[in-house]
């Protein structure tokens, strides 16, 4: 496959990026309302579990397939197709009632989800010169979607109730389309595939490990630390520490490529993913350090989100870089799945020591592990 040139990478990842950041506020506002107003959408608290799993599920099984999808058809036809199945994925919140109608929109969402997931991996690195760089201001722009959608879905949701936001959402997804339009049309190629169940390599189990500490278990305990702080407005204290999170990426995933871009982005990965173990820490420890802790993980997280992509295109060049960044997703996906369930069991019954000192553990020995290429 011939590189592009810088001006052509530079424009596919801000397209990209502009496809994601117009469609992920639907996902990311479910998570927030659908919990608060499970009678509105005809569903129960168990069954808002398996609507909040299934996008996740549905990815950890479909990766591949859209994977080879990708590499076949193209970014365009990917990411165009992607786009409508995330707009009537929005349009069904707001429209449909009950378990098995909003689990097909879940589903769709899943799958559009796992293309531009990709996409807004693979175009910034298809030129491996600015890699880094692209992939930081990339995750700038993707944020800026779900933090005001999270900000200003709470307070829609206030005044005029949750149905009535998701039509906005779907509105707000629907210039996605016309931006997957102006991706590239040439396909990536066809990677040969390894075994299907093939064990984890080191970077895909420090993508679980990620997913699972960063994605699970901190994302939870910030929402519980908030709506702690604050218990009469728990939706808009929920909703502005999830909005936290994306404004940190908008500002600091570009120093996260910058500093890719100086050190190198394994050698940047392994010393902020130790430094992320470290806030995680201090989560346990109470007081102002718990706050402290809480706050540079954060933003610790926000520097390290543009990383992953560069250091698995490195390590994978030519065709076997789009499969390989699906396989990394998968892993994290599948960490992130799990998190949530395990801070579900443990936050009511373990200690905070138990819970994030034993996350930062985890993540520092994975770390650890990636700070060599296989």
């Amino acid at each position: 496959m011939t590189l592009p040139s810088a001006a052509e990478a530079d424009r596919a990842t801000r397209n990209s990026a502009l496809t994601l950041a117009c469609t992920l506020p639907g996902d990311t506002v479910l998570y927030l309302l659908l919990p608060l107003h499970a009678a509105v959408f005809g569903v129960t608290l168990p069954e808002v579990g398996i609507l909040l799993a299934a996008n996740r599920l549905v990815r950890i099984a479909g990766y591949g397939w859209v994977a080879r999808f990708y590499g076949e058809r193209g970014p365009r036809s990917a990411c165009m197709l992607a786009a409508v199945a995330s707009a009537l994925s929005a349009f069904g919140y707001a429209a449909l009632s009950g378990l098995w109608a909003l689990l097909v929109a879940r589903l769709l969402w899943g799958l559009a989800f796992a293309a531009m997931n990709i996409a807004v991996q693979a175009l910034p690195t298809a030129l491996p010169e600015g890699a880094a760089r692209r992939s930081g201001w990339s995750r700038s722009i993707v944020a800026a979607g779900p933090m005001i959608g999270l900000l200003g879905g709470a307070v829609l949701a206030e005044w005029a109730g949750p149905r009535l936001v998701f039509v906005v959402l779907g509105l707000v997804s629907l210039p996605a389309i016309y931006f997957a339009a102006c991706l590239p049309a040439t396909p990536e190629g066809q990677a040969k595939g390894g075994p299907r169940f093939a064990l984890p390599n080191a970077f895909n189990i420090w993508a679980f490990v990620f997913g699972l500490t960063m994605d699970g278990l901190f994302v939870i305990g910030l929402s519980v630390l908030a709506a702690a702080a604050l218990p009469e407005g728990a939706t808009l204290a929920a909703g502005g520490a999830l909005a936290l999170r994306y404004a940190a990426e908008i500002f600091l995933a570009p120093a996260g490529g910058w500093l890719a871009g100086r050190l190198g982005a394994r050698q940047a990965l392994v010393g902020l993913s130790l430094a992320t173990a470290c806030g995680l820490l201090l989560l346990a420890a109470g007081g102002v350090l718990l706050w402290a802790g809480a706050l540079a993980t954060v933003l610790l997280r926000a520097i390290i989100q543009p990383l992953p992509g560069p250091v698995v295109a490195a390590e994978n060049p030519g065709p076997g870089r789009v499969p390989a960044l699906a396989q990394q997703a998968t892993w994290r996906d599948i960490g992130a799945g799990a998190g949530p369930l395990l801070a579900g069991i443990l936050l009511p019954i373990a200690p905070a020591l138990l819970i994030y000192g034993g996350g930062a553990a985890m993540l520092a020995v994975a770390s650890l592990g990636i700070r060599r290429p296989r």
